[in-house]
């Protein structure tokens, strides 16, 4: 069956404990822990701005590619412009603190050389675990991937109906429903049913099956029109649950 992997929480984690570890830092530094979280909290975009494009636009387009010339060009002139760019923010923060009077900040906490240090530890610290989960990611689709391939080598669903174990080729399912107490296997040929609950088939069914319903199970391949919360199966129409209707967009779209 289809599947989406998204983890927004992993990288909200991340970066929260990046804020806390600037505060502390700069906290210890300056000796003022609420000016080093005004700061941080300045300085977050251009972190997050850099370690997003360094991760996801130079490491993948110029690096996995091996053309280390335009990543090491590129990723130097990304370093200048998020220094620069550091610099501003410290500029703009300074002047906004003398108006706070906060004149008993350590003179420490402005040296290019830690702002430098900090920033870009925190960008190739995030680069590694991002690149962890990805490698994570990667191994779960293609274990999916074999999976599928192995079901897809059966090429027919084996369900009990009427006492008797039955076998319907997955070409020919249009749609499968679920009843109150059973399933009903909807076919090119006829209608097949069975006790088998429809959630215990999402994992014994290949990738070109996908739960539109809480009650639907539909063949992919056998998709005519799509709207909103619609689908037109063959000559039958199916509604798209509610929950249901992200994932089943995101999905038919990316088979295109």
């Amino acid at each position: 069956m289809n599947k989406i992997t998204a983890n927004p929480y992993y990288h909200i984690a991340y970066w929260i404990f990046v804020i806390l570890v600037l505060t502390l830092v700069f906290g210890f530094s300056w000796g003022n822990k609420s000016a080093a979280f005004f700061f941080v909290s300045m300085l977050l975009p251009i972190v997050l701005g850099t370690s997003y494009f360094f991760n996801y636009v130079l490491v993948p387009k110029y690096y996995l590619n091996k053309r280390y010339a335009r990543f090491a060009f590129y990723t130097f002139c990304t370093a200048v412009i998020s220094l620069y760019l550091e610099m501003m923010v410290l500029l703009f923060s300074f002047v906004y603190m003398v108006k706070l009077r906060f004149d008993k900040l350590n003179p420490n906490a402005t040296e290019i050389l830690l702002l430098a240090v900090l920033l870009y530890l925190i960008v190739f610290i995030g680069s590694f675990l991002f690149m962890m989960n990805q490698i994570t990611e990667n191994r779960k689709v293609i274990q999916q991937l074999l999976d599928d391939k192995e079901k897809m080598k059966k090429s027919f669903l084996e369900i009990v109906s009427n006492r008797k174990l039955t076998k319907i080729p997955y070409d020919e399912i249009i749609y499968i429903e679920s009843l109150s107490d059973s399933i009903k296997v909807n076919t090119v040929k006829d209608q097949i049913a069975s006790k088998e609950k429809i959630s215990n088939l999402d994992s014994r069914l290949p990738d070109i099956f996908l739960r539109i319903h809480r009650s639907f199970i539909v063949n992919t391949e056998r998709i005519k029109e799509v709207s909103y919360d619609e689908l037109l199966v063959d000559d039958v129409k199916l509604n798209i649950g509610k929950s249901y209707r992200k994932m089943v967009k995101e999905i038919l779209k990316s088979q295109k």
